[in-house]
């Protein structure tokens, strides 16, 4: 069954990323001109994709946030959890595991900054977990047309084999046994847990982690959601690493 990605920056990506086939491109009648409609429109014509034209409120039934552009493709292309090859391609490849994230917006808020900071891998649970919708790939702002997510059958399990292998797990986290995240050495193979919106890390997920990292709060407000706290970690990480590096 084919996907409707809708909005211009997540039907751009996926044109521009090509690793979905895209059998064709809609767009609503009388757009303004812009910049990323007329790409948009180029890399359709490059790739030989149809374009069509309807009224606006057609586009409706795809998406309400479609932005006058939707694109009908192929479902998004799942990576392997192949730890080998993760280190063969990085001496310390940083990954972003997600613990029954649920929503779309927070999971795509992720994911666009697991794009930005480098992480070589994403991996979700494939049962109980919201996977790569064309929500997700919205919110991301079509970041994650360009990410390797994985889908595994046991998270707490696949982190079992990242440890065995050589990775440190972290878990986000606020408890009584947390460290701030500041204070963590980032560095090396390394896999950020980020637990669901409500119910945080499951127990069998936490015991995966060799250790609990929380953000220092200072105001009225007690948490942050998984989106926002999860991309500090990531941004850390990648400060960290770049002063390994001399960047």
């Amino acid at each position: 069954m084919p996907e409707y990605l809708y909005g211009r920056h997540s039907v751009r990506e996926a044109l521009r990323a090509g690793r979905r086939q895209i059998r064709r491109v809609i767009l609503a009648q009388g757009l303004r001109p812009a910049p990323i409609l007329q790409e948009i429109v180029q890399l359709a014509k490059a790739k030989g994709i149809a374009l069509e034209e309807r009224p606006k409120a057609a586009l409706a039934q795809f998406a309400r946030d479609h932005q006058g552009v939707v694109a009908e493709a192929s479902t998004f292309p799942y990576a392997q959890f192949d730890i080998r090859a993760l280190l063969r391609q990085s001496r310390e490849p940083l990954l972003l595991a997600l613990d029954l994230l649920q929503d779309p917006q927070n999971m795509g808020t992720l994911l666009r900054t697991a794009e930005a900071t480098g992480v070589a891998l994403v991996l979700l649970q494939e049962r109980r977990q919201v996977g790569v919708t064309p929500a997700v790939s919205h919110s991301s702002a079509g970041a994650v047309e360009y990410l390797q997510v994985a889908r595994v059958v046991n998270l707490a399990r696949a982190l079992k084999e990242l440890q065995e292998a050589g990775f440190t797990v972290y878990g986000l986290e606020l408890s009584p046994q947390s460290i701030e995240y500041c204070q963590a050495k980032l560095l090396g193979p390394l896999a950020l847990v980020v637990g669901s919106e409500g119910a945080g890390l499951r127990r069998l997920v936490r015991e995966r982690c060799q250790a609990l990292l929380s953000l220092p709060m200072r105001g009225r407000v007690t948490s942050l959601n998984a989106a926002v706290a999860g991309s500090v970690v990531l941004f850390e990480a990648l400060r960290q690493r770049k002063a390994q590096d001399g960047n």
